[in-house]
């Protein structure tokens, strides 16, 4: 049996709005990816829905997300294979749906996910064991953080996303090299990768990240409410800020109704 490919779209669109896709479960055992893009369709979505041409898949990789793996059951990491004739079937069936969608420019995109603990206990020592490599290990960041598109980062945005997902969880402090994961950092919490494969590199979007919500912190404990609550929170954020640029964009002016 195959997993079918589940997506939530807005029912009007039309080309004068900005088109939104929200992809969640990627990596499947990244529980909040998945619950965190039902719980932005529960509770939010409703309030853009006349605003974006919206599309929600909130569980790419379903096998993952039942056998708790972060690969899929080929050994490829979804997170590697968007690309056209991918050899990993989770990651052709969004490129195919990017497709047929006909968008000829995606505005926002927001790839779901977190960085665990068993990142570095499990999965990291199975790569190099796989690729026949020695594990280098790695420091998990604690707290949440956000690896934009190193192509066309779009700081501010991300800027505003770290905002407003502070009020729900803590970001990841850089380590002593002023970097997460490798990464040189741009921000408090911000870093950006080549998007090229990566579930944020799906569209052309012009607003592009990657979320990284993180489950298991030893000095913050969160719960798993507050990691889904976490992704709801950058999926506004974002929403906001673009919404807000465009209104700019188009001299519409907003008037404080308390001043006389």
């Amino acid at each position: 049996a195959r997993y079918p490919l589940f997506v939530v779209k807005t029912r009007r669109w039309e080309a004068s709005k900005p088109s939104v896709l929200v992809t969640g479960g990627v990596h499947g055992y990244e529980t909040s990816g998945v619950h965190g893009a039902l719980a932005f369709l529960k509770t939010r979505a409703e309030a853009y829905a006349s605003r974006v041409n919206l599309v929600v898949a909130p569980c790419v990789s379903p096998w993952g997300y039942e056998c708790v793996q972060r690969w899929n059951p080929a050994c490829l990491d979804p997170n590697r294979h968007f690309v056209e004739d991918s050899r990993a079937e989770e990651c052709a069936a969004v490129v195919k749906l990017v497709k047929e969608l006909g968008i000829e420019q995606w505005c926002v995109h927001l790839d779901l996910h977190e960085t665990t603990d068993s990142d570095a206990t499990e999965f990291m020592p199975a790569r190099a064991a796989r690729d026949g490599e020695v594990h280098e290990p790695e420091i998990i960041p604690d707290g949440f953080y956000l690896m934009g598109n190193k192509a066309n980062p779009q700081l501010p945005w991300l800027q505003a996303i770290i905002d407003a997902v502070r009020g729900v969880t803590h970001v990841a402090p850089a380590d002593s090299d002023n970097s997460i994961m490798g990464l040189p950092c741009l921000g408090d919490g911000i870093i950006v990768s080549d998007s090229r494969g990566k579930g944020k590199g799906a569209t052309n979007a012009t607003y592009a990240v990657t979320t990284e919500v993180y489950p298991d912190s030893p000095t913050r404990p969160v719960t798993g409410d507050a990691c889904n609550e976490a992704q709801v929170a950058a999926v506004c954020a974002a929403l906001d800020y673009v919404l807000a640029q465009r209104r700019v964009e188009a001299g519409v002016v907003e008037v404080d109704d308390e001043i006389e």
